[in-house]
């Protein structure tokens, strides 16, 4: 199993934790987020791993250097430009046919063996592992018809959602259809493989789950530390 790491993202909404280091270097506990996702990425038999770097790329660099410290082989591509989510993936020479891929500030106890299995086993060119989460509104929430006629009321309603963990296994040839040099995100991929009709697979999984892209959230993955030290080897 191969995998690529999106690190290439200024972690605007991080900051201030953010001000002087790239997302991916934030530490939780004494390791760096990125380090804690690349050992749980080996212990689930990963073996190579390319990490797609721009924002502050010679720090991630500095800090990780060949992953020899890790015992796992890392690559560097950088963009020149930002390109989102897919628009990195297309710069990396040399991807095999099937090849994980994660937002580099994604902390799980997800098991990568068992998604990248789920995935040969289907005829999906995307699998996207999911997490179940609820959302309550704060608010009286109104339904209306066309003519703007009152149909319902709920009061601060929670919706269950299934939401993207921000993992994925991507079938090389779905590459094909970003475009060369310009941004092209997982959004506008998702669309495009539906209006295709392509076949996209999901991966349920309900164990721990944070993405760290928040001050809150990143309050909470310290509070967590202790069940994160579990992720590692």
């Amino acid at each position: 199993m191969e995998a690529v790491i999106l690190a290439g993202g200024k972690g605007t909404r991080l900051k201030p934790y953010t001000t002087e280091i790239p997302k991916p270097l934030v530490s939780v506990g004494e390791r760096p987020i990125i380090e804690i996702l690349l050992a749980r990425m080996k212990k689930c038999g990963v073996t190579k791993v390319y990490l797609a770097v721009n924002h502050l790329a010679h720090l991630i660099e500095a800090v990780l250097g060949d992953g020899g410290r890790l015992g796992l082989p890392l690559v560097y591509s950088h963009e020149s430009t930002a390109l989102s989510t897919v628009g990195p993936l297309k710069l990396i020479a040399g991807l095999p046919d099937y090849f994980i891929v994660a937002n580099g500030d994604i902390l799980t106890d997800l098991d990568f063996r068992e998604l990248y299995r789920h995935h040969l086993s289907n005829k999906a060119k995307l699998t996207v592992a999911t997490c179940a989460r609820s959302n309550r509104v704060d608010y009286g929430v109104i339904e209306v018809d066309q003519a703007g006629i009152v149909t319902g009321f709920k009061e601060k309603p929670t919706y269950d959602l299934t939401v993207s963990a921000g993992v994925y296994v991507f079938s090389k040839e779905v590459l094909e259809m970003a475009p060369d040099g310009i941004p092209f995100g997982f959004d506008d991929l998702m669309f495009t493989l539906l209006k295709q009709q392509e076949q996209v697979s999901t991966f349920p999984f309900d164990g721990y789950w944070l993405d760290v892209g928040r001050p809150d959230d990143y309050e909470q993955a310290q509070r967590d530390a202790k069940r994160i030290r579990t992720l590692l080897p």
